[in-house]
């Protein structure tokens, strides 16, 4: 595909081939910087292109410098570039910052109310919003004008996002704003519109919800905090139309056992945090392991140590997460590393938390969770829908009866002919406080049978991805969010990409034959210590070479195929 592409100082355009388009938008916090992201991910979206768009933010409610990085390619993306083609500057900083990002096609456009050295289209922001009597926020709107027009995308195209994403009482200052965007720029190139379906635009903690909902969820319990606060907003937006209970009560202490109280009553449960909230709840979690109250973790990862960096991004809480909580119990970990992922293996997450009544962790980061992507359904393979053990009303109820998988059946509070007590303390069948070393043996016995089932039945689900050619020789083992910065840059040099989705109990077997020939390994993550490779070495595999980054931010493609070409010579 061929696209006309100019700066304003040529007299003729230069032809060159362009599949992708990389947009940089940046200003203030509370200058609606993310609200714009989405609405440009949007424009591409509706000519056919798939989108993902990564948000850069400081823990700050004003000032500071926020950015978002806008990818749209015909192919299916999940990561971002250095470069890009066009950078939206609402003030100095969003030029200074990130002029590593600026090559001889990119187009700027900038505030010039604000901006006091700028080459390119300058646009007088403050002057337009005054001749409109327009809010200053709808200044986005001119810029996302500013954006079509230099893009080639016609006007139609722009009305139809901002009808979209705008309230109606906001909607015609904002279409004026992005009329004089539009009109005071000059084409530069042209995106051409893709003959295929637009995909709307998600982020990872909206298909987490969606992918919760899809396995049962009843009720979500969750404290604020980055980077899974927005998964609590946007069911708590949406409760109604989902048909569940959203509850914010005053600590992470009191979500966790307020989740175990709802899912002794019969209600499935899950709730949201990060690394410091999960802290608080890790007494909860092993009184989950103990009382076998199923319960769903959503724990979105940030840099620590305690407070650490809170809206960015790592991979550094994976041996928290297997460990966590006094004693020993079973539980599921799991991993996705793009929207699809998320949306199944939270279903499934949920799902079978119920059916072996041990806690499951969807382990997630701010990469993720607060990244806007294109997500297709339609192209969802959903895991098999599996159900809790229930008691059919036969004989004496025993909470704590023992059976061969060491699922004992459940019932709740209420069921006629059943008295439910859980306990806390190591307990007999029926759930009575017991010492006896017979008696706590067989307890014991029967919690880790459970996980001896679960392991079982996971090797049904596809556990460990692969990508590439098995003889490549060369393979990049990754998990969690750096999935397509591994697939993109594998494409580039040539390499297998190999993926656990499924972290405990870790999947031996897939992995065995998921590394058969796998040459010289790269382990790539996003910590300091290479988490997953050690992970690895307790279960007696090599993990290769790690490429590790830990600054808070997630690899760029190009900048993980140089780092992985140091590895691969």
């Amino acid at each position: 595909m061929r696209h006309n592409l100019y700066t304003r100082e040529e007299a003729t355009p230069r032809l060159i081939t362009m599949s992708e388009y990389s947009v940089l938008i940046g200003g203030k916090a509370g200058e609606g910087i993310n609200t714009a992201g989405l609405s440009i991910a949007g424009l591409f979206s509706r000519l056919g292109y798939r989108t993902c768009m990564y948000f850069d933010y400081p823990s700050l409610i004003r000032g500071g410098h926020n950015f978002a990085i806008i990818r749209a390619s015909e192919k299916t993306i999940g990561a971002h570039r250095t470069p890009v083609d066009v950078l939206l500057a609402f003030d100095q900083k969003s030029i200074e910052n990130h002029r590593q990002r600026i090559h001889a096609g990119t187009t700027v456009i900038y505030d010039a109310s604000q901006v006091v050295r700028g080459e390119g289209y300058g646009l007088p922001l403050d002057q337009i919003v005054k001749e409109e009597k327009a809010p200053p926020i709808t200044k986005n709107s001119a810029m996302l004008g500013a954006l079509a027009r230099v893009a080639g995308i016609g006007r139609e195209v722009l009305e139809d996002v901002l009808r979209a994403s705008v309230p109606a009482k906001h909607l015609d200052s904002n279409l004026q704003v992005a009329g004089r965007g539009y009109d005071a720029v000059g084409d530069v190139f042209t995106v051409e519109r893709l003959e295929r379906p637009a995909l709307p635009v998600l982020t990872g903690n909206e298909v987490t919800g969606l992918g919760l909902v899809h396995g049962g969820l009843e009720s979500y319990v969750a404290y604020p905090m980055t980077p899974t606060s927005n998964l609590l907003h946007f069911l708590a937006n949406r409760a109604e139309d989902l048909s569940i209970k959203v509850l914010h009560p005053e600590n992470e202490i009191s979500v966790i056992l307020m989740a175990l109280g709802l899912a002794y009553a019969g209600e499935k449960t899950a709730v949201g945090t990060s690394g410091g909230g999960f802290c608080l709840m890790t007494e909860g979690l092993s009184l989950a392991g103990m009382s076998e109250i199923p319960v769903t973790i959503v724990m979105g990862q940030r840099p620590g140590p305690s407070t650490g960096m809170p809206t960015y991004t790592s991979q550094t809480d994976l041996h928290f997460v297997l460990n966590a909580g006094q004693g020993e119990f079973p539980r599921l970990v799991v991993a996705p590393g793009d929207l699809a992922e998320t949306y199944t293996w939270s279903a499934t997450a949920l799902m079978l938390s119920w059916k072996y009544q041990v806690p499951s962790i969807i382990l997630t980061d701010k990469t993720l969770a607060e990244g806007a992507y294109s997500f297709d359904i339609g192209a969802v393979v959903p895991h098999p829908d599996r159900e809790p053990v229930l008691w059919d009303g036969s004989g004496e109820y025993r909470r704590y009866a023992g059976t061969e998988s060491g699922i004992s059946p459940l019932a709740f509070p209420g069921r006629e002919g059943a008295v439910v007590k859980v306990n806390s303390y190591a307990h007999d069948e029926a759930g009575f406080t017991t010492e006896a070393s017979e008696e706590v043996l067989r307890s014991r016995e029967k919690i880790h049978r459970k996980e001896e089932s679960l392991s079982a039945e996971l090797a049904a689900y596809p556990a460990v991805m692969t990508y590439g050619a098995r003889d490549a020789g060369m393979t990049v083992v990754c998990w969690g969010s750096e999935k397509w910065a591994c697939i993109e840059a594998a494409e580039k040099l040539g390499c297998r990409v190999v993926q656990p989705l499924v972290l405990a109990p870790f999947p031996i077997r897939q992995w065995k034959e998921a590394m058969i020939g796998a040459g010289k390994v790269a382990c790539v993550e996003n910590n300091a210590t290479g988490e997953l490779a050690r992970l690895l070495r307790q279960h007696g595999f090599d993990p290769g070479r790690s490429v590790l980054k830990h600054d808070g931010r997630p690899f760029a493609v190009d900048e993980l195929v140089a780092r992985l070409g140091e590895v691969f010579g």
